[in-house]
């Protein structure tokens, strides 16, 4: 079993990063059997969907001017999503929506369903309820099973390791993805 962590924030070690990581860290310690790997989006640039439709005949992404396929093929590769995204203006990044606006080219074969997904969103204030929705349209979509959701409330780098309600969330749903390994 594989596990797959990617972080939408542009702040490579940044709190959304950090509770990414820490579900990462936790699942690995719970069972040596699971794979996990973590990337940040901060190292790819991926460019928004040009609804050209061509995805729909090709049966992928025919854009090649970026990195998405690099991340698409670890997506493809892992049985357990874990994603997160810091709160902008309500909702999820930029690059991030970028991420699942091209993920449209895996939707006409259904090439992500079945697998599993934990959604995470960093707020310093407020939106993080929206941005979890945003995440659960993505995850609906491509009809991932979901094991759980983290909101964290955090705005200064770090400060997410002061969130003891999130950083139990993470531990409980680490342990959740374990028992499936």
């Amino acid at each position: 079993m594989k596990v797959l962590g990617i972080s939408g924030s542009m702040r490579r070690k940044g709190n959304t990063a950090i509770l990414v990581q820490k579900v990462l860290e936790d699942v690995a310690e719970k069972s040596d059997s699971i794979a996990t790997e973590y990337i940040s989006l901060a190292d790819y640039e991926i460019g928004p969907c040009i609804a050209c439709m061509k995805c729909k005949e090709e049966k992928t992404c025919v854009l090649t001017n970026d990195t998405w396929d690099r991340v698409a093929e670890k997506m493809l590769d892992c049985d357990v999503l874990v994603i997160g995204t810091p709160v902008y203006y309500y909702d999820v990044c930029g690059q991030l929506k970028n991420f699942i606006d091209r993920t449209y080219s895996m939707y006409h074969d259904r090439k992500l369903t079945g697998k599993y997904v934990v959604t995470i969103a960093i707020q310093a204030e407020k939106g993080a309820d929206r941005a979890l929705e945003t995440l659960e349209g993505f995850a609906n979509t491509h009809e991932f099973s979901f094991i759980g959701e983290i909101e964290g409330h955090a705005a200064e780098e770090g400060e997410i390791l002061r969130d003891s309600k999130a950083l139990k969330e993470a531990e409980k749903i680490a342990a959740k993805i374990a028992a499936l390994g």
